[in-house]
């Protein structure tokens, strides 16, 4: 499972690196790979928003953390989001220019597609089987518990 929280202090230390990197005069392409790994945690980060919003029901049952915290946590983390890459959008027009920007944009769209498809369906499908798995052994059990009590109570009758 991606942790939202883990995944904007990906970004956020990719978005630092870049920032050094500018500061002491680094050209923008020498930044790209930063900026790769930037758009990478920001892409976890997004997947682990969509993972929040529809949490399995054991999770919702046992998760520490309320409603409100929670949405308070991914709320502070997507502000924090969306400065660095609007820092980062205007680091990248001045540089290449609306169109460079543009089809920047374009191959992101592309990429996050081909992610969605690979990688985080594989994720889903391992989630849904781990909760499946532990919702159908909690009915087995209690299923059993339910027989066994019910032969407990005939017998004493």
């Amino acid at each position: 499972m991606i942790d939202p929280i883990s995944a904007v202090a990906m970004a956020t230390s990719a978005y630092k690196t870049i920032q050094k990197m500018v500061e002491l005069g680094r050209d923008v392409d020498d930044t790209l790979g930063q900026v790769g790994k930037w758009y990478g945690a920001i892409s976890d980060f997004n997947e682990a928003k969509k993972q929040a919003e529809n949490p399995p029901l054991f999770k919702k049952l046992f998760n520490g953390k309320s409603v409100e915290q929670e949405a308070m946590e991914i709320y502070i983390q997507d502000k924090k989001v969306q400065q660095q890459e609007k820092d980062l959008r205007e680091l990248l027009m001045y540089t290449y220019g609306p169109e460079g920007y543009k089809e920047l944009l374009a191959m992101r769209r592309k990429i996050k597609e081909q992610r969605e498809k690979v990688v985080y369906a594989q994720i889903r499908r391992r989630k849904a089987l781990f909760w499946n798995t532990i919702t159908i052994t909690a009915i087995i059990a209690m299923t059993i518990a339910l027989y066994k009590l019910t032969v407990l109570i005939i017998g004493k009758i």
